[in-house]
């Protein structure tokens, strides 16, 4: 997963506030609950020693999405009294938390992006089509397409039998014009957001025409065409679609992740990949890693040696930054992070039942 989206969150220098919260609303009280957490949160944070302007700009921004309904959460950054960045998480993170670092703790909102992908979903009749854009981390479409063609002669027929040929012909003709449109919907889509999956649902005898444009000329890049239940006729038809999309979404997850730890399996074996913080933050600091990868239990998280001036150097003691004025401490994670982002590596989650030692590793450019 690319990390360029969160360099934003590393420009300046001074302290960064970090909080990832539960914004989740199944509870009847769920703003109130929300609404205490960030209470909870902001009282930790001052006692951390939070400067006040950080803890307005968060003030004005804390509590999620409220449209959005089912689990979620939300990751906050503020420093110097600016918000860097807010983040709608797709799961709520495992516990809430509010720091004060050098710089920021966004280990939280890497994992939950490494979680999603760009896609596209399709629901498609014999009328038209519902195209949806989604980025990755997208609660709501980049883009929605609505095609409903012309439903002339799309009517129950009542002539005989030269008629009724006649209807059959005028609609077939419909169909593959309607589902051709929609084929050209759905290629416009996938360009927007760079779709690494195209889901689609429907009608079956419209999903088959919808197949054979596909088929003819593919989405650009290298989009999956994955076939669910579900479709546009009724609620009923839209909740299962909706579900079925969110179980292959996981499923197709499931299988990049594992392809990069195969990967990374393989490239251990082969000296071409490393594991375990000396080794990772040596590579980070000499512009070799490609991904980074990191488990998401940090608890046993040493402290490391950072710079200001070089954010891709680190260091196991204050000595290995010699005399440099800016040098200051953090947690491991956050400051592995930071060196991946700024020196352009990906990222991708270390997924039980895999271990790397220090629960880090790094796939090589050379």
């Amino acid at each position: 997963m690319d990390l360029a989206f969160l360099q934003p969150l590393y420009e300046g220098d001074a302290p960064v506030v970090s909080v990832h919260l539960d914004t989740s609303r199944a509870a009847h009280d769920a703003d109130k609950q929300i609404e205490l957490r960030w209470r909870a949160a902001r009282r930790s944070l001052s006692e951390q020693g939070a400067e006040e302007a950080d803890l307005s700009v968060l003030d004005e921004v804390a509590g999620g999405a409220p449209e959005l309904p089912g689990p979620q959460g939300e990751a906050l950054f503020a420093s110097a009294g600016r918000l860097l960045g807010a983040f709608s998480l797709a799961e709520p993170p495992a516990a809430d938390s509010a720091r004060v670092l050098p710089v920021p703790d966004a280990l939280g909102v890497a994992i939950d992006r490494d979680h999603q992908l760009p896609h596209v979903v399709v629901a498609v009749d014999r009328e038209g089509a519902d195209v949806e854009a989604y980025p990755a981390a997208g609660q709501e479409p980049a883009s929605r397409r609505t095609f409903n063609g012309s439903t002339l002669h799309i009517t129950r027929v009542r002539g005989g039998a030269e008629a009724q040929a006649s209807y059959h012909r005028r609609s077939a003709n419909l169909w593959a014009e309607n589902t051709g449109q929609a084929a050209d919907d759905v290629r416009a889509a996938a360009a927007d957001v760079g779709a690494a999956l195209v889901l689609i649902a429907g009608d079956p005898r419209a999903v088959g025409l919808l197949r054979e444009h596909l088929g003819a000329r593919p989405p650009e890049g290298d989009a999956e065409v994955v076939y669910v239940e579900g479709g546009r006729t009724d609620a009923s038809a839209r909740e299962s679609l909706r579900a079925a999309v969110d179980s292959a979404m996981r499923e197709a997850m499931a299988r990049r992740h594992q392809d990069v730890l195969e990967r990374l399996a393989g490239e251990l074996a082969g000296g071409r990949a490393l594991q375990g913080i000396p080794a990772v933050k040596e590579a980070l600091a000499e512009g070799r890693v490609e991904t980074l990868l990191m488990a998401a239990d940090r608890s046993a998280d040493p402290l490391l040696f950072a710079s200001r001036r070089d954010p891709r150097v680190l260091g196991t003691e204050p000595a290995a930054l010699g005399e440099d004025p800016t040098a200051f401490s953090a947690p491991a994670a956050p400051l592995l992070l930071r060196s991946a982002v700024l020196g352009g590596a990906s990222f991708t989650e270390i997924l039980p039942p895999v271990r790397c030692t220090d629960g880090v590793a790094a796939l090589l450019r050379y």
